[in-house]
């Protein structure tokens, strides 16, 4: 069989019920079929390099999609966890959302005034969650350089926080000419 969507056809009719049992057994359906699908789906990218037989195979790549799924759910009830150990009866009863307003603002505002690097490298640690050596990576830089970074990052944030009459703004890239004129 030498056409590509023929291969996969007959390889997704053959073993996609067997694949599907397989995470069914181990999570919830809706998972399981998100999983089975990202099976299929890597197993065409790799269509070229699959072993004959394919169905261990399928099966390993599945187990390794499902164990990465469960961590994302530890780290999210991890989160969700940490929140509530943090969370006091008081912040509950007292929500004030104009307070939490401010607080957002004056965080996004010292956000603002970091340089592009401070902002990319706090990104990564954060919101993605990458470990250094995967930041590094990304940012094109060794772990040493990025932790560095990430340090100072957070030293800067922390400074913008505190100040009370507002971050510096970022310099703009343009320049009208009423401003090229007072220099």
């Amino acid at each position: 069989m030498d056409d590509p969507e023929e291969r996969f056809t007959d390889l997704y009719d053959r073993h996609y019920r067997s694949v599907l049992g397989y995470a069914l057994l181990r999570a919830e359906r809706d998972v399981a079929e998100d999983v089975s699908s990202e099976t299929f789906l890597v197993a065409w990218r790799r269509l070229a390099e699959l072993p004959e037989p394919p169905l261990p195979w399928l099966l390993g790549v599945a187990r390794n999609l499902l164990a990465k799924q469960r961590a994302s759910r530890h780290r999210r009830q991890a989160l969700v966890d940490r929140i509530a150990a943090l969370t006091t009866a008081r912040d509950q009863a007292g929500w004030d959302v104009a307070e939490h307003v401010v607080d957002r603002e004056a965080a996004l505002a010292a956000l603002a005034a970091l340089p592009e690097r401070d902002v990319e490298a706090l990104v990564f640690a954060t919101w993605y969650g990458l470990p250094p050596e995967q930041a590094a990576t990304v940012m094109g830089c060794s772990v040493r350089t990025y932790n560095v970074r990430l340090h100072r990052a957070r030293k800067r944030l922390g400074q913008a926080l505190r100040l009370g009459d507002g971050p510096r703004p970022r310099p703009r890239l343009l320049t009208t000419p009423l401003e090229d004129s007072h220099d």
